[in-house]
């Protein structure tokens, strides 16, 4: 990752690091360009909080990645996946023995399905990126079937990022995040459910020294703005902040990555 944090999309849908065990199998077929096909098998409980206890697979995802070189200088990638997730997270509850409750760190806004797609661009002189690189990040999702009762209603969510390395040890970077939502909750004292929207942008700043390939120094500035129904859909938006991160590897690491 170029940055502290992941993308708002990722923390929103998937809980931000979603791990899970299951079963991957990929295949890269033999074209004379970049092409990936892959499937998943996961049991979806750290996908969401409180989740069902059944002995199928709670996600699947299918998913394919393309890409190649337009010349010595640039290439790109192109990749599109979707998941199908078969629990539902349990929508907020509204009244007068109103009480609160822990949550896990799974996705707060969940869904049935959930399209993502996503482009990379990337230029560096001749091919050398050890020295001098642009990278052009763009990511979507979205999610339907988040509630029985919501329609055709939707959350998603976008993400664009530019990464700069103009030194062998040093990065900068911006990014911008849009985050669409649709909060089910539901009101005991007239029995039925409202789905409240909201809305959270974030902008992200940052600078990374990297002396070697085991070691990351990162320093971010972030900032939020919210926007919802009577109730706050988003607990509590981050109006600024500064990060410090520090990555260290130890051990063997793979080849350079695309």
């Amino acid at each position: 990752d170029d940055f502290a944090e992941r993308p708002l999309l990722y923390r929103g849908f998937l809980g931000g690091h979603w791990y899970d065990d299951g079963l991957r199998l990929n295949w890269t077929a033999p074209t004379p360009f970049y092409l990936r096909f892959g499937v998943e098998a996961f049991s979806g409980k750290q996908l969401i909080e409180e989740p069902e206890t059944k002995k199928s697979p709670g996600a699947q995802t299918f998913s394919m990645k393309t890409g190649g070189d337009l010349n010595a200088s640039n290439s790109w990638q192109f990749g599109l996946s979707y998941l199908n997730n078969r629990r539902q997270a349990e929508a907020h509850h509204h009244g007068e023995d109103e009480e609160e409750h822990d949550h896990a760190h799974g996705a707060e806004f969940s869904g049935k399905h959930m399209w993502m797609t996503d482009l990379v661009y990337k230029w560096a002189p001749n091919g050398d990126s050890k020295n001098q690189q642009v990278r052009l990040i763009w990511e979507h999702a979205r999610v339907s079937g988040i509630h029985p009762e919501s329609g055709s209603l939707r959350h998603s969510g976008t993400s664009l990022a530019a990464v700069y390395r103009f030194h062998p040890s040093w990065e900068v970077g911006a990014r911008t995040d849009w985050l669409k939502v649709n909060k089910p909750e539901f009101h005991e004292d007239e029995g039925e459910y409202e789905f409240a929207p909201g809305r959270l942008r974030e902008n992200a700043l940052m600078i990374a020294y990297k002396p070697n390939h085991m070691q990351t120094y990162r320093l971010q500035w972030s900032r939020q703005t919210a926007t919802g129904g009577e109730e706050p859909v988003f607990a509590s938006p981050v109006k600024n902040s500064i990060q410090f991160q520090v990555v260290i590897g130890f051990g063997a690491h793979g080849a350079h990555s695309y």
